[in-house]
């Protein structure tokens, strides 16, 4: 039977000016639809799991194209509430040698954000559940929803649910002194932690000693911020993709794994970017199917690196790969050369 997995966040429809075009120089826009859970979802769905994605769309056809875009890829909708006025939106405009990409929100007052505390039935969506994933993007989307994801992680160990973290801080939804108030009550009832440096030292003040700005990566600071996380939080893992940005449009790639015995690392890929975006909800998806099928440390962080690796050469959100390439690539070559 498939291992019951379940991602609860917010999808939006991405706008994105075509041919790496500036928003001040665009007369059109690509439509996209992503969002951090939404993502692991539609790449757990490709490998074969039950995926359920929790969240709250608009009852019009905005809402409904979110909504069968997510059908079209697998993942299980019968825990999405249809009501709200909005789904949000984010423009995205791609970024090329030293000019970094730009997000820009429009999200507020998006259906999930105005989500009321007994509007999603968690008994029911924990019932036979094997794992249960969020991000600290969904708190940050109003106080209702802090305070729905904190409850929804207590119910889901009360169900005995493995729960996954992705900190995934986003300056431009929160301050850190938001961030940390309700990801230290959250953290609480996480068995795994996804982290990079800048996340860790956003929200709980933990420092690595790499210079994120200048792509220089400490994997020895890494295990330290990994020990002081396992520590604070009595985790059972954390995990973390560590990226070298030499420009926006080249990166160097790295996962790395630490379960309080062992720290491991991946080979590193050198990645030139097609689109950077969703690339460490890939490598959350990787770390999920990892555990839910038992790889490993060694193995799990490099079937991670591979999913992740890979969906920086495809556009959009989500990850559309399946089970042969990801591990094709973590055991074998990278090279690129045609399939034939």
């Amino acid at each position: 039977m498939a291992k019951k997995v379940i991602t609860f966040g917010e999808i939006m429809l991405r706008l994105t000016p075509p041919n790496y075009k500036r928003i001040i120089q665009t007369d059109k826009f690509n439509a996209i639809y992503g969002g951090g859970e939404a993502n692991v979802a539609v790449s757990l769905a490709n490998y074969g799991l039950e995926t359920y994605f929790v969240t709250k769309l608009p009852n019009n056809p905005i809402g409904q194209a979110a909504f069968n875009e997510l059908r079209r890829f697998g993942v299980n909708n019968d825990f999405i509430i249809r009501s709200g006025n909005r789904l949000g939106i984010y423009f995205c405009e791609n970024g090329a040698s030293q000019r970094p990409s730009n997000v820009i929100y429009d999200r507020a007052n998006s259906a999930i954000a105005e989500t009321q505390k007994g509007e999603f039935d968690w008994d029911s969506i924990f019932t036979d559940a094997d794992w249960f994933h969020i991000t600290g993007i969904t708190p940050a989307l109003s106080k209702n929803m802090a305070e729905i994801t904190i409850n929804s992680v207590k119910k889901a160990k009360e169900y005995n649910v493995k729960v996954s973290c992705d900190l995934n801080y986003r300056a431009k939804l929160w301050t850190q002194e938001e961030a940390q108030e309700s990801m230290s009550k959250i953290m609480e009832y996480v068995d795994i932690c996804i982290a990079n440096e800048e996340d860790a030292e956003k929200v709980f003040g933990i420092k690595s000693g790499s210079n994120i700005e200048e792509g220089e990566i400490n994997l020895k600071g890494y295990k330290n911020v990994a020990k002081q996380l396992m520590e604070r939080f009595n985790l059972e893992l954390v995990g973390s993709h560590l990226r070298e940005s030499y420009s926006a449009s080249d990166n160097g790639w790295q996962i790395v794994l630490y379960n309080g015995d062992k720290f491991v690392s991946s080979k590193k890929y050198d990645i030139h970017i097609v689109d950077r975006v969703g690339g460490g909800d890939s490598f959350a998806a990787g770390l999920i199917y990892s555990r839910l099928n038992g790889f490993d440390l060694e193995k799990a962080a490099e079937f991670g690196a591979a999913a992740s690796c890979l969906k920086q050469s495809i556009v959009g959100d989500f990850n559309h790969v399946g089970l042969e390439e990801v591990e094709s690539l973590a055991m074998g070559s990278g090279s690129g050369r045609v399939k034939r």
